[in-house]
């Protein structure tokens, strides 16, 4: 051991705000999510691809923030030929790049999957993080309604696969040119109004997190938050912001109640019409495969935060009930969301090209499968491997030689690589959640033999287990074997425990 380092020279081990590290339990857990969402992806016939972590800001197009600011909003750097570079902000834009770069070579309609962890340079609070991660499928060349109507049908087939119980959530559904419609109808649908109605947009985005008198402050002069920060508003008057609200209200009983009074709010506008149009027959589409409306619903608050979006738009809503460690209600809502997203390919090849996309955000998720113990991550803790203890220092290659046996028979195993002695020895495969150790002495060796100890069984007792003599008198859940049993014996331990 070297000299420790004088305190003032240390570097303090901190993690940066809205980050979080994962440990072997969560990692398990969440390999487990995933794969279930893979499998139901390509039950639909998506297939895989991947993208890089980051990408040319260009690229990643009019869905930033603010143009004239590239690392507003978004993670961005200069490389060495002062091109900027930013941390991808979704999954969306940069599969746009790649379906662009290899229109020639890819099959049309496109339909791919990709998870990954995307970054967000925005202000980290209660369950809102700066990296994260996303899992997508998006079909890209099908302007067909069918497309649309399909990612709701898997996104609802995806949770209940992942146990969320039918009627413990909703896959709501609203269409972005109905909310151009009343754009329109409010003075802000010309091109130089693009920036407020980004604002609008944002602001509706909160309503089911601010209510709507937390968003109507946000249409009009802005919002201090509980920290005390300031959210500049839209700037609205008072009749527009009546009518905005008027239009997120406008959900009624029913699917066909609801398109009435949407076609009622944007009676004058084409473009709003068309919308409608477009929802009433994805609804059609979903009960004819028999997706109800507790499964597929309209709702016109739904509107998604992006600005890329050109038609109907969705939303995974959670509506469960859970508790926090403190038994207080947990609400979720929203654990992902999607649409139509016609224009954006159009950036790299100059005409439109039709997409359609879905994402789940996999930690809002998890947190939410974690809270009503779903079984798919609410399984046995992870285990860590069988530990191979070391009794006698100077036979180190008689313990890796026992260490290899295992590993040879597929069995995960370590030596163990301290310099302490029984006790901590036995602490240390606790902490590892190893099912068992091995432990030879100079007398097993001797006989040929190993000692096997059951952890899981005999856990407590090892615990207060202070010396070898201890050990040799108690032996709690331990059986002697010959080292050619070993692996047989090992193999039992683990069957026994389901392992």
């Amino acid at each position: 051991m070297t000299d420790p380092k004088p305190a003032a020279s240390l570097v303090k081990a901190r993690l940066p705000r809205g980050l979080a590290d994962r440990g072997a339990d969560e990692i398990a857990a969440m390999d487990a999510m995933l794969a279930a969402i893979k499998r139901n992806y390509e039950l639909y016939g998506f297939e895989a691809v991947e993208t890089p972590a980051m990408e040319y800001t260009d690229a990643l197009g009019k869905f930033l923030p603010d143009q004239d600011r590239p690392n507003e909003g978004v993670f961005s750097f200069q490389d060495d030929d002062e091109q900027w570079l930013s941390l991808r902000y979704d999954l969306t834009a940069p599969l746009a790049r790649h379906f662009a770069e290899h229109y020639e070579s890819l099959p049309k309609p496109y339909r791919s999957y990709r998870g990954g962890t995307v970054f967000r340079n925005e202000k980290p609070g209660p369950g809102r993080f700066r990296q994260f991660l996303q899992f997508d499928a998006d079909t890209i060349g099908s302007a067909s309604p069918a497309a649309d109507a399909e990612l709701c049908m898997m996104a609802a087939d995806t949770l209940e696969k992942l146990g969320i119980a039918r009627g413990d959530y909703c896959i709501k559904v609203n269409n972005r040119k109905i909310l151009d419609g009343v754009m329109e109808a409010i003075g802000l649908g010309a091109a130089e109004d693009a920036g407020r109605r980004l604002v609008v947009l944002r602001a509706i985005d909160k309503l089911d997190r601010l209510g709507p008198e937390g968003v109507r402050f946000l249409l009009g002069p802005g919002r201090k938050d509980e920290s005390g920060d300031f959210t500049k508003g839209a700037g609205l008057d008072a009749a527009a912001i009546d009518k905005v609200l008027a239009f997120t209200d406008a959900r009624r009983s029913t699917n066909a109640q609801t398109l009435e009074a949407l076609e009622a709010i944007v009676s004058s506008s084409a473009r709003g019409l068309e919308g409608v149009a477009e929802l009433r027959v994805l609804d059609e589409l979903a009960k004819a495969a028999g997706y109800n409306e507790s499964r597929v619903s309209l709702d016109p608050s739904v509107v998604r935060g992006l600005e890329y979006y050109t038609g109907p738009v969705f939303e995974a809503d959670l509506s469960l009930e859970a508790r926090d460690d403190k038994g207080q209600p947990i609400r979720f809502g929203s654990v992902g969301g999607g649409g139509r997203y016609d224009g954006l390919v159009a950036r790299f090849r100059g005409e439109d090209v039709p997409a359609t996309g879905f994402s789940i955000g996999v930690s809002r998720l998890y947190a939410a499968l974690k809270a009503i113990d779903s079984p798919l991550v609410a399984r046995q803790p992870h285990n860590g491997p069988v530990v191979v203890l070391v009794m006698d220092r100077d036979r180190i290659a008689n313990y890796q030689a026992l260490v290899g046996r295992l590993r040879d028979a597929g069995i995960r195993a370590e030596l163990y690589l301290g310099s302490s002695g029984m006790k901590p020895q036995m602490k240390y495969a606790d902490r590892r959640k190893s099912p068992c150790v091995v432990i030879q002495g100079s007398n097993e060796r001797e006989r040929g033999e190993v000692q096997l100890k059951d952890l899981i069984e005999g856990a407590q007792a090892a615990a207060a287990i202070a010396s070898n003599e201890e050990w040799k008198a108690a032996r709690p859940a331990q059986i002697s074997v010959s080292e050619d049993n070993m692996v047989a014996a090992v193999r039992e331990i683990l069957d026994r425990h389901g392992l």
